[in-house]
């Protein structure tokens, strides 16, 4: 059998047969002719007979064992009419710019998805750059302006991926299991509002509800551009602001006993937090003690620790249309409790109380979210940080946007 031939059937380019091989220190050189004449446009796919010019240009094909690949072949130039430029031809298989094959790329991407860049390229053998490079070719081949067509709920959260308030603002869509449909660098109004702007007037008047937190930029661009989505203030975050009012208020009682001297009462209150903190159904024994001990000393801790699980019991309720009186019965407890954190715990709970209410009706929260956040800081981790916003974000859509890539063995 001719090496030609074996190459052909081995490496199956698409659009070209083998014409040559030939063996180098670097490599083997695996000449290419194709099997069309007309030029295609990469960018708008208009085709011609006529050439400007040509030039001989190699790609990196995966390796066959130890030996590097390397296809090679003649690209000619055209001037397409319908962009007004000279642009070299679209060959299937290479994508337009790239110094990869199509494969090579897909088998980078999908390594990518799974593990580090650093990885990626020792595997492969090329530069973390061209690793970088193939990330960010294939998540614009990927992305494209109809992944937000069908957005009726979403979440907005942020992240910090640097130090010095680097932060991301991250879209998800609640009906596509939380996958990211956009991210952008930043956590103000006007960042939201970048996002509104390309998801367009009639887009984001389809919008039926949107969870956020209860900081005011999010919920500032969301009335300006979507004022018809109902804003559900998350769960997440109503819970965390009422365990650090526990919190304070367990810090607040230490305090007074060591104003009074009870020295060994405050070394026994410091030791409470956990009890207090943890959910009761994953409480120790000892925990459980703690508990007990300070109810039958009716202690204002049990009292707070009470208005603390009535409030989680919010989101607990059979019937979401009951979440409205509960709620108007706990910020009546709350205020009256004469503890100084859960008193303005309620206050700020009164302020966002439409918001909370929509988010238990609704069945909305951020938890997806929050778990996609653990898994944007792994994905920034493993790259050991990275340089810009932007290589972040192309990892980010490559791994949690929906992107599957098939690896050249798939049919």
């Amino acid at each position: 059998m001719r090496a030609t031939t074996a190459f052909n059937r081995m490496l199956a380019i698409p659009g070209a047969w083998v014409a040559s091989v030939t063996f180098t220190p670097e490599g083997i050189v695996v000449g290419l002719r194709p099997r069309f004449r007309r030029l295609s446009c990469p960018h708008c796919g208009w085709s011609t007979a006529a050439r400007q010019d040509t030039s001989v240009r190699r790609w990196r094909h995966l390796d066959a064992g130890a030996c590097k690949i390397w296809l090679k072949c003649e690209i000619r130039r055209l001037a397409c009419r319908r962009c007004g430029k000279v642009v070299t031809e679209a060959v299937p298989w290479a994508r337009h710019g790239a110094r990869f094959s199509r494969d090579f790329e897909d088998v980078v991407a999908w390594l990518a998805q799974r593990v580090d860049k650093t990885t990626v390229a020792r595997l492969l053998r090329c530069s973390w750059e061209a690793v970088r490079g193939i990330v960010e070719r294939i998540v614009a081949e990927h992305i494209d302006d109809a992944r937000l067509d069908q957005l009726y709920r979403i979440g907005v959260d942020e992240i910090a991926f640097r130090t010095g308030h680097r932060y991301l603002t991250v879209v998800a869509d609640h009906d596509a299991h939380g996958a990211i449909v956009w991210a952008a660098e930043g956590k103000n109004a006007a960042t939201l509002a970048a996002f509104y702007d390309e998801l367009g007037a009639d887009r984001a008047a389809r919008l039926e509800a949107v969870s956020l937190d209860m900081g005011g930029a999010y919920a500032k661009a969301t009335r300006e551009h979507a004022g018809q989505a109902r804003q559900c203030i998350d769960p997440f975050h109503v819970v965390k602001l009422c365990n650090d009012a526990l919190d304070a208020t367990r810090r607040w009682a230490w305090n007074n006993a060591r104003d009074v001297g009870m020295h060994q009462g405050a070394k026994w209150i410091k030791r409470t937090r956990w009890a207090l903190l943890k959910d009761p159904s994953r409480l120790k024994a000892s925990q459980r003690d703690v508990l007990d001990q300070l109810r039958r000393a009716r202690s204002v801790l049990y009292r707070a620790w009470q208005i603390k699980e009535a409030l989680r019991d919010l989101y607990k309720l059979d019937d979401p249309l009951l979440a409205r009186a509960h709620l108007h019965a706990w910020l009546a407890w709350a205020c009256r409790s004469r503890i100084p954190a859960i008193v303005k715990l309620s206050r700020t709970i009164r302020t966002h109380h439409e918001g909370i209410i929509a988010a238990v009706e609704l069945g909305l929260s951020n938890s997806k979210l929050e778990g996609l956040n653990s898994k944007i800081r792994l994905i920034n981790h493993r790259g050991y940080g990275h340089h810009t916003a932007a290589a972040l974000i192309a990892m980010l859509y490559l791994c949690a946007g929906g992107i599957t890539i098939q690896l050249p063995t798939e049919t």
